[in-house]
């Protein structure tokens, strides 16, 4: 017998009980569509949590004041006055592996147009800082290094703020109050949305770190720096060198703790992106017991119909079919029952993604690596619970089972 003529006798047996093959491969259709359904809300998952990471910076490193005990007390970032403006020069002119560098210090304002008022953050920094988060600008354009030099009263607003000062009003060029002094919005940063710790990175209001510290804050140090490297895995060459370099400045002896913090991003990625796997292959492998069940009831069916057609069996064998051919065509009974129920199961699963998509909100993403494996999994399935129905078949002794009633 070739293979065309056992598929055929295949089908015409599956043909012969509509019903229980429809309810034989319906633990498979449910398996393959929840693993599917499943894996892609894990990846999409992933790729949100990547993508809030991402749009903090490019191969960024956050160094930031504090980090070390002091009488008992340990000093958070930005509690110390250690970081100064000194201490970013350094870094760029002496560790080659970083690109671009800017300082930064923050505070928090009510902040007043018009009738209309709102509390956000303020910080303060270069325009460089608009680079190395790779932050487009929406309306505008940043403030210059001029203004900068000038302790200009110059701001760009995030689109948080814009939305709660400007509805429906062209904020470029309008003047604004942080605290008592008046700014002039010259730019309006594009919408970054949640940050990966689930800050609202567009309500915020950046100022010229000059400004910021002589004319709101009074400060004459730095509460952090951003810095991007040359590349993703200079990251962590350069934040060895930051620490060497900035322990040598502030004079830290060995032994004692770092006055400063210096935070890979690339680290945070990696971490955030380790749990989104391990949450992925959770659900996975939670659907996936279903599948395993589906298997179950394609062998107990395919042993109920070795019993059926036991006469059968032993007519074929008597009239010249070999052990391999029963075998072969009880296996392949398993295998399109799976099959078909796989093909099935990759519609309900994209659709179920779908249908999750559209109402919950949530971020789906179907790989074609993921429809693969369900589908060789689905036939594994087949092959592996159809194997011992298939065997005991071949194995029945064709003078019994002419006997059998």
């Amino acid at each position: 017998m070739d293979f065309a003529a056992t598929l055929k006798i295949a089908l015409r047996a599956l043909a012969r009980n509509k019903m229980r093959s429809v309810l034989t491969m319906l633990g498979i259709i449910i398996g393959v569509g929840a693993v599917i359904a499943m894996v892609g809300v894990g990846q999409g998952a992933q790729q949100k949590v990547q993508d809030q990471i991402a749009s903090m910076g490019t191969n960024l490193l956050y160094v930031s004041s504090g980090n070390f005990s002091k009488g008992g007390v340990r000093l958070g970032v930005g509690q110390t006055k250690t970081l100064v403006y000194d201490d970013m020069k350094a870094m760029v002119r002496e560790i080659p592996t970083i690109a671009m560098a800017a300082p930064g210090s923050g505070t928090s304002a009510q902040v007043v147009f018009e009738n209309q008022n709102w509390f956000t953050r303020v910080t303060g920094t270069e325009p460089a800082y608009f680079d190395i988060r790779d932050w487009p600008f929406a309306a505008g354009s940043s403030f210059t290094q001029d203004d900068v030099t000038q302790a200009a009263n110059v701001a760009v607003i995030g689109a948080t703020v814009q939305q709660n000062l400007f509805a429906g009003v062209d904020p470029i060029g309008a003047t604004i109050r942080i605290g008592n002094l008046p700014f002039q919005v010259v730019g309006v940063l594009a919408a970054k949305g949640q940050s990966g710790m689930g800050q609202d990175q567009d309500d915020t209001i950046v100022v010229p770190i000059t400004t910021l510290q002589k004319k709101i804050t009074g400060q004459d140090w730095l509460q952090f720096v951003m810095v991007s490297a040359t590349s993703q895995p200079a990251t962590y060459a350069a934040q060895q060198q930051i620490t060497a370099l900035l322990r040598d400045r502030h004079r830290i002896r060995p032994g004692q703790d770092d006055d400063f913090t210096v935070r890979n991003l690339a680290d945070v990625a990696e971490l955030a992106d380790q749990s989104s796997r391990v949450m992925t292959l959770l659900l996975a492998s939670i659907a996936g017991v279903s599948l395993i069940v589906g298997g179950i009831g394609i062998m107990n069916i395919m042993l109920v119909s070795v019993t059926e057609r036991t006469r059968e069996i032993g007519i074929r064998i008597a009239i010249g079919a070999t052990e391999q051919d029963v075998q072969r065509q009880f296996l392949s009974e398993s295998v399109v029952l799976s099959l078909i129920g796989g093909a099935i199961g990759i519609f309900f699963g994209v659709g179920s993604s779908l249908v999750i998509t559209k109402t919950l909100g949530w971020q789906v993403l179907i790989s074609p690596i993921s429809i693969v494996v369900a589908v060789i999994f689905s036939m594994a399935i087949g092959i592996f619970f159809g194997f011992y129905p298939a065997r005991k078949a071949a194995r029945l002794d064709p003078i019994e089972a002419l006997r059998f009633e």
